[in-house]
């Protein structure tokens, strides 16, 4: 046994072994990610660096690292070595991207196979393919709504987790949803018309609408960002698929602002990333436009957000945001 220990010592002191555990680790036990987006705000901000369970949904198909190469074959056409639990319900999940699967993204699942939902602006429907019943035992009366003879959740996991916020930065999602139908992008949501639900109503060409309607395809899982208002999700690009389905996160090992005050007074090149709402936290009453805000903002970039360092995500996300 001794020089069992003492050959596997040797082993891990070298070279060789040492890139082995560590891709072994990365592979199919944890992998670090960092958010590079504000979809997830104020629950997951831009510069969190998190390590992610890479084994909460089964074990993903290996891929080289930065290469996103595979570096096995899909067996079975599920994406993992080992199938495993599915996603649940209000599970923040990291998966790959379906227009791109190089790029990963990380949303929180508000739907699974089976489930349907109805989107209106600042409103998000759920019917859980369970039932009625189960909805009546799981969610309170006063987020419950009827509507075309079943029962709905209204905002179901806004009251749960604080960071699940409304607030746009840019053009209104809902309109810009039913802009890309209007000249014929595909989306994920169709228009519909519902009697009785109220809301703004639209007009598409002799057609009013007032929602938008999607089923959620079985093991699948529909993502959507806490940050609704400002999130490119699967209102856009549809369920993700079991396959793709990478991990969960799961603690924050560094957070560093690292923005600069263009980006998020004015957003990117391409119009996307404006987050005037963080100028506002740090500026205060100054004018986010002036140049005291400015150099309120560039003093306090590239500094570490030591109060979410070490921070359990599943804890995190239960607390008031913490910047």
């Amino acid at each position: 046994m001794k020089d069992f220990v003492y050959k596997l010592y040797r082993f891990s002191s070298s070279w060789t072994g040492t890139i082995i555990i560590v891709l072994f680790l990365i592979f199919f036990v944890a992998q670090s990610f960092v958010i590079p987006s504000g979809s997830m705000k104020r629950t997951l901000l831009i510069g969190d660096f998190l390590f992610a369970k890479k084994y909460s949904y089964g074990i993903p198909t290996p891929h080289l690292p930065w290469l996103e190469i595979p570096i096995l074959p899909d067996f079975d056409g599920d994406g993992h070595l080992i199938s495993g639990p599915r996603p649940q319900r209000e599970d923040i999940v990291i998966f790959r991207y379906p227009q791109n699967e190089k790029i990963h993204f990380v949303k929180r699942c508000v739907a699974v196979g089976g489930d349907e939902i109805i989107y209106q602006d600042k409103r998000l429907y759920i019917h859980m393919h369970e039932g009625d019943e189960y909805i009546k035992s799981k969610y309170p009366m006063k987020k419950i709504k009827q509507i075309n003879g079943k029962l709905w959740v209204e905002n179901p996991y806004m009251d749960k987790y604080p960071g699940i916020q409304y607030t746009p930065e840019e053009a209104n999602i809902f309109e810009n949803l039913l802009g890309s139908i209007f000249e014929g992008r595909q989306v994920d949501v169709k228009p519909v018309y519902i009697q009785g639900l109220g809301g703004k109503n639209y007009y598409m060409g002799d057609n009013l609408i007032n929602a938008l309607y999607a089923k959620v395809p079985k093991d699948n899982f529909y993502m959507i960002g806490d940050n609704r208002d400002n999130s490119n999700d699967s209102r856009f690009w549809g369920p993700v698929p079991y396959r793709l389905i990478v991990g969960k996160p799961w603690v924050i090992w560094v957070s560093l602002e690292h923005r600069s005050y263009e980006h998020v007074l004015n957003g990117t090149i391409h119009g996307n990333g404006r987050d005037n709402a963080g100028l506002k936290r740090v500026c205060k009453d100054i004018d986010i436009h002036s140049k005291e805000c400015e150099a309120k903002w560039n003093a306090q970039r590239y500094k570490i957000r030591w109060k979410r360092v070490g921070q359990f995500i599943d804890d995190l996300q239960l607390k008031q945001p913490i910047q």
